[in-house]
């Protein structure tokens, strides 16, 4: 097997570490840079003891050209870093897979209004590809840039997706009631993240609008004939980690069977490792997702409305995060595309 030479910039948080975890047991990978400008010179095994023994790697300064050996380069960062390092990248032949925002929404203004900032290289926003395996892996396999995509956006898409593309449903009325486990909002210090604010305790937040609902709208655009009317309300849980989305919908059939729709499903990500379609009856939990790069779908039929439900669970940190990164780069260097997430779900 071929080696590959990776940098990461970043990888202090959450993300970071699991896409550390992913990588240090990949067997075509070499990382052989880290950068983070607080932790310079601080052993990486020092910070997060969970990698002692797997790697012996120290964080270092991000100057110019330190990636200039590297084939490919993950960005674990804040929004508005990637971008800043993209230029140089691509013109010294190195690929980069950006976690954050920087490349997902196509539109610049758009992003601008959702990120509060100029973009840096909005050029490269365009020929970016979006790294949603199930819809784009032709163009991932060649692509310089991958925009990894958010773990909302990845749990919604993937549960109205079949639907949208086979014209099943009213796209003016869907509605996508989600869930996300504190590690979604990252490693840094905050009193809304402190134990005591979210132990015992479950809220909805930023209902007005949240910037992960352009980038679910701009996938199901791109799959439906018209346009698409999406309402988003996310949701803080008090667990560590985990995406539940419950999505509604009316089909344009109504005496279309559920049995039928969930054919469609099955038939539909028939040939995807890491989308399974639960038999009728199912509730998928997050506990059977975590720390695995799967997504578990159930559909159903919901009593006295007959709306069609779909359950799509994820791992905020896995499939909608790091997971989903390392899916991406085996795509664009032909590794098995399962390489380094083969793992088994941890229970309980």
């Amino acid at each position: 097997m071929k080696t590959v030479k990776v940098g990461v910039i970043g990888g202090t948080g959450y993300t970071g570490v699991e896409l550390l975890r992913l990588l240090v047991g990949h067997p075509g990978v070499e990382i052989s840079i880290i950068t983070s400008r607080s932790e310079v010179g601080r052993p990486v095994s020092d910070l997060f003891p969970s990698l002692r023994d797997f790697t012996d790697l120290v964080f270092s300064e991000p100057e110019e050209g330190s990636f200039g050996s590297c084939d490919v380069v993950f960005s674990a960062t804040p929004n508005g870093i990637a971008m800043q390092h993209a230029r140089a990248l691509v013109d010294h032949g190195v690929r980069l897979i950006d976690l954050a925002a920087d490349f997902r929404i196509k539109n610049i203004a758009t992003w601008s209004s959702w990120y509060g900032m100029d973009h840096a290289c909005a050029d490269l926003v365009e020929e970016a590809v979006y790294g949603l395996p199930e819809i784009n892996r032709e163009a991932i396999k060649s692509a310089r840039i991958v925009a990894n995509p958010g773990c909302y956006p990845t749990a919604t898409t993937l549960g109205f997706l079949p639907l949208v593309q086979y014209g099943l449903i009213n796209v003016k009325d869907l509605i996508a009631d989600t869930k996300s486990g504190v590690t979604g909002a990252g490693r840094g210090s905050s009193v809304a993240n402190l134990y005591s604010e979210v132990a015992d305790s479950f809220k909805a937040y930023a209902v007005p609008g949240h910037r992960h609902h352009p980038e679910i709208e701009q996938n199901l655009n791109l799959h439906s004939q018209e346009a698409v009317r999406l309402s988003f309300v996310p949701h803080l849980t008090p667990m560590l980690r985990g995406i539940h989305a419950t999505l509604y919908a009316d089909l344009l059939d109504a005496s279309m069977s559920i049995e039928a729709v969930h054919h469609r499903f099955a038939s539909f990500y028939k040939d995807e490792a890491f989308v399974d379609v639960l038999p009728l009856g199912a509730h998928p939990d997050t506990r059977s997702v975590k720390t695995s790069n799967m997504c578990r779908i159930a559909i159903h039929k919901a009593g006295g409305s007959g709306k069609l439900v779909v359950l799509s669970v994820i791992d905020n940190l896995t499939k909608g995060a790091a997971g989903q990164a390392v899916q991406n780069m085996n795509i664009m260097f032909g590794f098995d595309e399962m390489a380094a997430l083969q793992n088994a779900p941890v229970l309980p």
